[in-house]
């Protein structure tokens, strides 16, 4: 997995150019099955990936939490909401509360997470790719694909399954 993560980024930057077209064209004329063939996609990457190898997403970028993921993991770390904000928290350029700091407070040495029951939204539904209406997120999985493998795993066999002239 290390010589995966290693050479993610290089591969992302050499596919950018051609999955930003794709996803471009895609945006313009969405197959009417799109939504489940997606789903299929990610379910069938995520039946051989085993995201507790990687954590990449964990040790690498910082999710966002909403005003709920905040209320609910103060309840279960039984903190006020406030005192969670003030410990883990920072608010960034576009007024989001995400990490003071990356890798994830919460990911282990063993890449689990001490809060994964409550964990984020942004957590529970990375890397997004089985999210209805996926061609309105090609920019966030532009930048996935550099961070998950699955993602861009999914991307490539997006683009096989899904040619688009």
């Amino acid at each position: 997995m290390d010589e995966i993560l290693r050479q993610l980024p290089q591969k992302a930057l050499e596919k950018h150019s051609e999955n930003r077209k794709y996803f471009t064209k895609l945006r313009k004329k969405p197959p009417k099955n799109i939504d489940y063939i997606m789903h299929e996609l990610h379910e069938a990457e995520f039946d051989k990936t085993d995201c507790l190898q990687c954590a990449n997403c964990c040790k690498t970028t910082g999710p966002l939490f909403t005003n709920a993921d905040i209320e609910r993991i103060s309840k279960h770390l039984r903190l006020k909401p406030q005192i969670f904000i003030e410990r883990y928290l920072r608010v960034d350029e576009e007024n989001d509360h995400v990490l003071q700091k990356v890798p994830c407070t919460f990911l282990g040495a063993d890449n689990y997470c001490s809060i994964y029951d409550v964990r984020p939204k942004a957590c529970r539904e990375f890397p997004h790719t089985d999210r209805r209406k996926f061609q309105q997120i090609s920019n966030l999985t532009l930048k996935n694909v550099a961070i998950c493998p699955a993602a861009f795993n999914i991307v490539e066999a997006m683009k096989s399954k899904m040619p688009l002239k």
